[in-house]
């Protein structure tokens, strides 16, 4: 089997700027620190304060996860605590990171989730790392049954609704624009579905943007998204003004991948010419980019969120 190919979001070209996955929080920066050292106790009891919140320890375990030393210190936990859910947890991410470095076997990686699933039957975490290896390589029967699997423990997961928005927007590449792409339908229901304060609200633009990632990839929009005219349209501008609103409303600063939500909505303020809205966003981002979605479609990610930022915030 052929290695997958580069996680979505992700520019081929070397990005000149270090992103941190772990955006601002203090603690699992600290946890990923003494992991790194061994002390994996530390990420023991990290993970003991996270409790329940879903998405924050989905995004604790998967940045954990991604760093090169995880594998070898999780084995390390489970040998002392051959019970330990979060010890499991950790190394079945760990090895589906592998399978997309292109370094590991798909199987293996999938029993290790399933056998983590096993230990903590109400945590959407170990099917969150099922659902990072289907992505790239299930089909979509398999994709979607994992996803069932997850919102049943979480429905409005963020982690995973973004994952499947990228399946999804990879749907029939071929045929060029089209305004009733079964992902745009798919990011409406689900932010519909969503409870009000959930930032599910602002996935009708990530659909948008991750459906420009695949259109431009295959020749069928110019590769600057601001030239591109994809942010123009009526639909796409009343998505754009919906989710814009909604943030300006929302009171919960504290959900751990909201950066990641204000970071899409910057980009697509800013290629739609709303430069002040657009700075407002960048404000509130401050030294937090990420790489998606300032390398779609194949753009050096951190050079783009630098002119972007610096040509909003000098037009205002």
């Amino acid at each position: 089997m052929s290695p997958p190919p580069p996680p979505f979001g992700l520019s081929r070209k070397r990005a000149a700027h270090a992103f941190d996955a772990a955006l601002d929080d203090t603690e699992l920066v600290e946890a990923r620190a003494a992991l790194a050292q061994g002390r994996w106790q530390a990420v023991r009891a990290l993970l003991v304060r996270t409790g329940d919140d879903w998405d924050r320890r989905g995004h604790r375990v998967t940045v954990l996860a991604a760093e090169p030393s995880t594998e070898a210190w999780a084995r390390d936990w489970l040998l002392a605590e051959p019970d330990s859910a979060e010890a499991a947890t950790l190394l079945a991410l760990a090895l589906v990171e592998r399978v997309r470095r292109g370094k590991g076997k798909p199987d293996t990686a999938r029993e290790a989730c399933r056998t983590a699933a096993a230990l903590a039957p109400a945590d959407p975490t170990p099917w969150l790392g099922l659902l990072m290896l289907e992505r790239d390589l299930g089909a979509a029967d398999v994709v979607s049954q994992v996803f069932d699997q997850l919102r049943t423990r979480h429905a409005d997961h963020h982690h995973a609704h973004h994952l499947m928005v990228a399946r999804l927007a990879e749907h029939r590449s071929e045929v060029g624009p089209d305004p009733l792409h079964e992902v745009y339908d798919f990011a409406n229901w689900a932010a519909e579905q969503a409870p009000a304060d959930s930032p599910l609200a602002i996935l009708p633009v990530i659909a948008h943007a991750e459906r420009y990632r695949v259109l431009a990839g295959g020749g069928h929009e110019p590769g600057d998204p601001v030239a591109s005219g994809h942010w123009a349209g009526r639909r796409a501008r009343q998505v754009m003004k919906s989710a814009f609103d909604w943030w300006l409303e929302w009171e919960q600063e504290g959900h751990p991948r909201r950066l990641v939500d204000l970071n899409f909505l910057a980009h697509a303020k800013f290629c739609e010419g709303r430069v002040a809205e657009a700075a407002a966003l960048f404000h509130r981002i401050g030294d937090h980019p990420t790489p998606a979605p300032w390398s779609y479609p194949d753009r050096e990610p951190y050079s783009a969120f630098r002119a972007a930022r610096d040509s909003a915030l000098g037009a205002v």
